[in-house]
């Protein structure tokens, strides 16, 4: 049970944003269910899990008062007002004043309340008031930019369908007899919200399971419940009541669990817990309160905090004692280290990081890309690697039937018909070649599809066997079992080969022959996909894999996906943001390296899943280094390629929509899915593309990128100025015969400078941050801050010899004009580093700021140098500064700009710029 809540965190971490799909199905409903006939209510109370388990379906249904068709819009509605919505209770936001709270409890607030409550104490109220202030504008900022965010994920969720298919007993006017199901019973789709206990939900390859369900009917069906229980294999589901006598619910069969999905198969299930009342639900409740591990850029966040911490933990320590030495007011000196410890607070940390990524996420929607996890956008600005299927990405994702032939590859109407009655009658998932075989309609009246034929069973797809095949009756005489599927994978199963009105056997020559018809057509860039069949007599009403064998095969379809003309513009741009394309697919090698070449992508090598399958991870990782396409994968294969390609350094990300991708999507450091992608693999992506192109990935790179950059900008600000200000503070402190700003002073600055910061968030970013991955890295920020912290001391040293000899203020009776010159000064360079670190260029003439943060650092500038002239400079004990000072503080700024640049040239060409 233990593992299961490991391996469980990963899926509810993900629940609240899973999405659902629309099925196009016919004749969804397993052989089985039309036996029962139950009656519409019961009296008997809801059954848990192990009672459905091991209760006969016509009993289950009545306990549950269902039908085999379902509760009538009504019923559910009356039972959704008694147990409430099919929601996991933790997925509903906190109340606002717990949110408060949360947005409050964070490390660098709980330490500035420890130091204003002390500020308290020795009464210092204008400390405790500036510092109060400081904790409330961070906590407020905060909680509005979060709230702002939560809204804003709710409404993109919006713009994706979160749908389950269901049995309901009203009969809809005007529906659609293509979603009819046997027995005059409508398939409909409904909000997940919307299931009820008592509900009667279709399952198809592709569903994820709505919540947790009986089953009543299966057919060959496969449940993947690895998020619950870790099993790499999937499980197979059966409708029999159990006789079992364990107590944990994973251990039967019938059952199926909400958060887990359809990999094969189909069948039909009665909803016996949703919401909290789900074995999912209850889990997650016992294990929300464990946290979610942290990225690397969470963690470097972190670790920067403490250092600064730590920093402020040892220096203002030592200010106290040389303060207290030197002035002999060990009052004064305490509240001076205190606001020292302020100073050194990142206290704006949370506040930035939350509104850049909540702006970030806004931004990306704009671009057609729903940020799942606010937390993935920054390894999608790292990404320097994006493994992608080929179909509907490289590929227009319209596929057109080209081609109908015999095996010598010569038109043949008889393959055509073989091949319509496949498509017609699968229930699986029907992908986009079974839709353009379903486009010849003129079949269906030509075969007298209604009259002549009668479906007996069905053998799913499945990605090993990567075939599937329908038995149907003709006129009752005789059962046909018609395979389809990939070229190898069929002939695997034939010993004969139709020619005319003959059948020859399957010889090698004659195999060569006919790899050479498919290799061609493949050449073409038709993807071919091989007919047989197999006549045997009706004497058997249930088929599986075993009689895939001994088949006849008929000819091929081959069909085309052109490429999208966006295609080749979009690998241009990802090339020239840094971005490597490779190509994973599990479609032909010769098709995929043909469109490859349309679309501009130079194939520096194909490899085929079974050349990945001999290979060891050493010779994988050199070969992954190598190649860009990959070709005939299974899901396996995908994962592991991802998973390797990461392990040589890489940050992967993985675009795909089918069930075959969903293993590669969790492997890769972000999973990437459109909204028309099977609900599993939604589930497993971070982002989701509302337009399956390259294009509006690229976009969505750029501004992944712009958005971990502007981030990065204040935690190196913050990171070099506290730092530069404490030698200030420690030189200072050991000559002047006063303090070189009173506390009071020295919180109003750091207050002020915060507050030019808050609109970071709405920076511009230079092109060139844009151009290249960008990734987290602890090591250059501690350089940058021994580079560029000292750089503000030079001047600040010079200020204080300039307020010593140049204007007298040498003595404890000319303090206040020493230091309002100082506290203008170190605000004005404070701010004007904002500008200086934003960018690598010349700060006003290469790279001007976004005008938020041009107008914030302004109206703090004019502040800063009014204060003391004011009516309120006695209050914060200043005094107005002489004309002469400013020309020596235009000279300080101008020299500190220039000394700035000079080392972030020389940084730059040393160790680059992030």
């Amino acid at each position: 049970m233990q593992q299961a809540l490991t391996l469980s965190e990963r899926v509810i971490a993900v629940l609240g944003a899973r999405l659902g799909l629309r099925y196009f199905k016919r004749d969804p409903i397993p052989d089985g269910l039309d036996t029962l006939d139950v009656p519409a209510h019961g009296h008997e109370a809801p059954p848990g899990l192990l009672d459905a388990a091991r209760t006969a379906a016509p009993d289950l249904l009545v306990r549950l008062q269902s039908r085999r068709d379902g509760l009538s819009d009504d019923e559910a509605a009356t039972v959704r007002a008694h147990v409430g919505p099919n929601e996991v209770e933790h997925e509903k936001p906190l109340p606002w004043w717990q949110h408060l709270f949360q947005c409050y409890r964070n490390p660098f607030n709980l330490l500035l309340t420890v130091l204003a409550t002390v500020s308290f104490a020795t009464d210092d109220t204008e400390g405790t008031i500036i510092i109060a202030t400081m904790v409330i504008i961070s906590t407020v900022l905060r909680f509005v930019q979060e709230a702002r965010s939560n809204k804003a994920a709710e409404q993109l969720k919006a713009m994706v369908s979160t749908t389950a298919t269901v049995l309901r007993r009203d009969v809809l006017d005007g529906a659609d007899p293509a979603a009819m199901v046997r027995g005059g019973r409508l398939g409909r789709e409904i909000p997940l919200s919307e299931l009820v206990p008592g509900d009667i939900v279709l399952l198809a390859a592709g569903d994820m399971i709505p919540a947790d369900v009986r089953v009543l009917a299966a057919k060959d069906l496969f449940v993947s419940q690895s998020a619950l229980t870790g099993e790499a294999l999937p499980v197979e589901k059966f409708s029999h009541a159990s006789d079992a006598a364990g107590t944990n619910p994973l251990e039967y069969d019938n059952l199926a669990f909400m958060g887990t999905n359809v990999v094969s198969g189909s069948a039909c299930a009665v909803v016996v817990s949703t919401g909290a009342r789900t074995f999912f639900g209850s889990l997650a409740q016992r294990v929300t309160a464990q946290e979610r591990t942290l990225t690397s850029f969470q963690q470097g966040v972190n670790r920067v905090s403490w250092v600064l911490i730590r920093f402020m933990l040892v220096m203002s320590p030592l200010v106290l004692v040389i303060n207290g030495v030197t002035k002999h007011d060990w009052l004064e000196a305490a509240l001076f280290a205190l606001s020292v410890a302020v100073g050194l607070t990142p206290e704006m940390l949370p506040m930035i990081v939350t509104a850049t990524l909540a702006k970030g996420a806004v931004m990306l929607s704009k671009k057609k890309v729903i940020v799942k996890r606010l937390d993935a956008i920054q390894n999608f600005g790292a990404m320097d690697v994006l493994c992608t299927d080929k179909t509907g990405t490289l590929t227009q994702d319209k596929i057109c039937l080209e081609r109908h032939t015999n095996v010598w590859g010569q038109l043949s109407e008889d393959v055509l018909e073989y091949a319509y009655l496949n498509s017609f009658y699968q229930t699986g998932l029907k992908n986009l070649l079974d839709v353009a075989v379903l486009n010849h309609g003129e079949l269906h009246q030509r075969l007298d599809v209604v009259n002549r034929y009668r479906k007996i069973d069905e053998i799913p797809f499945d990605f090993q066997r990567r075939r599937m095949s329908v038995v149907v009756s003709e006129n009752g005489e005789h059962h046909e079992l018609i395979c389809k599927g990939a070229v190898e994978e069929v002939l695997a199963v034939c010993d004969r080969v139709q020619h005319g009105a003959q059948v020859e056997p399957l010889t090698p020559e004659l195999l060569t022959q006919l790899r050479r018809v498919t290799g061609d057509l493949n050449a073409e860039g038709l993807r071919v996909v091989a007919v047989a069949t197999r006549h045997l007599p009706p004497v058997q009403e249930a088929y599986s894999v075993a009689d895939e064998r001994e088949l006849v095969l008929v000819g091929y379809i081959a069909f085309l996906d052109p490429p999208k003309e966006s295609t080749a513009p979009a690998l241009k741009a990802l090339a020239a943001a840094g971005v490597t394309v490779k190509v994973l697919t599990g479609d032909n090698d010769l098709v995929t390296t043909k469109v490859c070449r349309e679309v501009g992508l130079k194939v520096s090598g194909c490899v085929r899943g079974d050349e990945v399958e001999k290979m060891t991870d050493a010779e994988l990782a050199t070969c992954v280094a190598r190649a860009n396409v990959f070709a005939k994968l299974t899901p396996a294969h995908k994962e592991r390629i991802v998973r390797v390609l990461r392990a040589n350094g890489h940050v992967v990300g993985f675009m795909g929509d089918g069930i075959n991708d969903a293993p590669a999507l969790r492997a890769a450091d972000i999973g990437i899915s459109v909204d028309t992608a099977v609900d599993i693999a939604k589930e497993a992506a971070d982002l989701i593309l509302l337009e399956k192109s390259l294009m509006v990935l690229e976009q969505g790179v750029i501004e992944g990128r712009r958005t971990f950059a502007n981030m990065l900008k204040y935690i190196k600000m913050t990171a070099s100025s506290n730092f530069g200000n404490v030698f200030s503070v420690l030189i200072a402190s050991a000559f002047l015969p006063f303090l070189p700003m009173l506390p009071l002073q020295l919180l109003t600055q750091n207050l002020l400078y915060d507050l030019s910061q808050t609109t970071i968030p709405f920076d511009n970013v230079d092109d060139e941050q844009l151009a290249a991955p960008q990734r987290w890295n602890p090591a250059d920020l501690s350089r940058f801050m021994i580079c560029f912290g000292p750089v503000s001391s030079i001047f600040d040293v010079l200020t204080f010899l300039g307020m010593w000899h140049l204007f007298g203020a040498n003595a404890a009776e000319h303090q206040t004009l020493f230091q309002s010159g100082w506290f203008v000064e170190g605000l004005l360079s404070q701010t004007l580093i904002v500008h200086l670190i934003r960018t690598r260029r010349i700060p006003f003439v290469q790279s001007i700021a976004g005008w938020p943060l041009l107008v914030m650092t302004g109206m703090v500038m004019l502040i800063g140098i009014a204060l003391p002239m004011t009516p309120l400079a006695e209050y914060f004990r200043m005094e107005a500064l002489p004309l002469a000072y400013f020309p020596m503080l235009a000279a300080l700024l101008l020299g500190y700009a220039v000394l700035t640049q000079m080392v972030k040239t020389a940084f730059t060409r040393r160790f680059g710029w992030q």
